[in-house]
């Protein structure tokens, strides 16, 4: 090549696939990946300078903030790092975008149109705004990922300004002309690399493909208006990469979202097209290396996101095993007004967590973002149950789940632990927190 190789480390403390990617792109493209966890990840300050362990050239930042218990941490880790070497979507560009209220302002300043939005810091205020948006409005938690915390809500919601620990606003609902749909742009440094359309799944109206939304290539139907949109959104927000979320309303196209973390597999099979390749180019560029073009546009047909070689040996002190639960547990249940602890059950059958109605009303759960036809062993059809987003506590770790609210007065235990939450457990049946008879529940 002709110079020294890059050492380009990414610093993600999860396992996302997109991780792996990047730092599979990197070695491929001849230089030297290192993934900066916790195993191996080290800054030293001292008389004759800073010294980094790993010590890599520059930085990809893959922190979730959105997705942690302690954001702040997090981002902590990323200025300290950014502060010692060139970084890519730097800490406060991340922190901003993963703020929707945050972001919306930066947009607006830029003259980016967004969704009409109102923020504010209680939930009286909120309902005094909330005739603005007529039958519909879209009331969204400030931070959130994959359609959690969103909800569709009518005239007669009531509001708070938080969602359990996360603020929380009203926005315009952006009609869209035939099934719910948006447009992601995913754009690395002044190039988009891809873009496909995301359909909600049948009864929903959120489009992520988390929830179960479906992709299709956009390239034919994107204009050259709508991808510089995305260029431009993306610069506003000072990010290097990002996926543009964009809607088509009655009177033109508005961004809804830049997300610094974007996933990427949806955009891979609806084009064909990783940006991986590309965010590694991107990277070996900032601090001065070369890579070869024809290479990165080869490497973006496969999604490699096989374990890395530089996967990080686990730390010896650390166990892999999942922590061990009861087949009952006391849990700690959130909603938008109140938190409440009980005693719940571990359900392997249930696909998802069940909420007791009484326990839902008395921590404000809600409002209810869909409702789903579930099996029920007295109606061969299925029933129709309610389904809102709680928060949910099981030995110290909170999950955020979309939970069905049922009747469960007949009951010994107001909260049904699904395997939405059980599959981050080992479940121990013979261990219960109480000694009360529980033979008579049919669950």
């Amino acid at each position: 090549m002709g110079q020294s190789r890059v050492r380009v480390g990414v610093l993600s403390l999860h396992n996302s696939k997109e991780t792996k990617a990047i730092l599979n792109a990197v070695d491929a493209l001849g230089h030297v990946p290192e993934w900066l966890r916790e195993e191996n990840t080290v800054v030293h300050f001292a008389d004759d300078g800073v010294h980094l362990r790993p010590d890599v050239d520059v930085v990809v930042n893959r922190l979730l903030l959105s997705k942690t218990d302690h954001p702040l941490e997090d981002h902590g880790i990323a200025l300290t790092l950014h502060a010692v070497r060139p970084m890519l979507n730097s800490p406060d560009a991340t922190s901003r975008a993963a703020h929707k209220t945050a972001a919306a302002a930066v947009l607006a300043r830029a003259g980016i149109r967004t969704p009409e939005t109102v923020f504010a810091l209680s939930g009286d205020l909120l309902s005094e705004f909330r005739p603005l948006f007529g039958p519909s409005a879209v009331y969204k938690t400030a931070v959130g990922t994959n359609g959690r915390g969103t909800w569709c809500v009518d005239e007669q919601e009531s509001f708070t300004g938080k969602v359990g620990t996360n603020r929380a606003f009203l926005q315009a609902f952006v009609e869209t002309p035939e099934q719910p749909r948006d447009l992601r742009v995913y754009v690395v440094g002044d190039e988009v690399i891809g873009s496909m359309f995301r359909y909600a799944p049948e009864g929903d109206w959120r489009t992520n493909v988390a929830l179960g939304g479906t992709v299709e290539d956009a390239s034919d139907e994107v204009t050259p208006d709508l991808l510089t949109l995305a260029r431009d959104a993306t610069a506003a927000m000072g990010l290097d990469y990002a996926g543009v979320d964009l809607i088509e309303g009655d009177d033109g196209w508005y961004v809804l979202e830049v997300n610094p973390t974007a996933g990427f597999r949806g955009l891979y099979r609806a084009t064909g097209t990783s940006p991986a390749p590309y965010i590694a180019r991107l990277a070996i560029e900032r601090a001065g290396g070369t890579v070869d073009e024809e290479r990165v546009r080869d490497l973006a047909a496969t999604l490699d996101d096989s374990e890395p070689a530089c996967a990080p040996t686990p730390l010896s002190h650390v166990s892999d095993d999942p922590v061990v639960i009861g087949l009952t547990e006391r849990v700690v249940v959130s909603g938008t007004t109140g938190t409440e602890t009980v005693v719940g059950k571990a359900d392997t059958g249930a696909e998802r967590t069940s909420i007791d109605i009484r326990l839902a009303a008395e921590i404000g759960a809600g409002p209810i973002h869909t409702a789903r036809r579930v099996r029920s062993g007295s109606v061969k059809s299925g029933q129709s149950r309610p389904v809102v987003d709680v928060v949910i506590g099981v030995g110290g770790t909170q999950h955020t789940v979309a939970a069905n609210v049922v009747d469960r007065g007949h009951m010994t235990h107001p909260v049904l632990l699904g395997r939405d939450i059980l599959t981050h457990y080992h479940l121990d049946v013979n261990r219960r927190v109480d000694d009360r008879e529980e033979s008579s529940e049919t669950e």
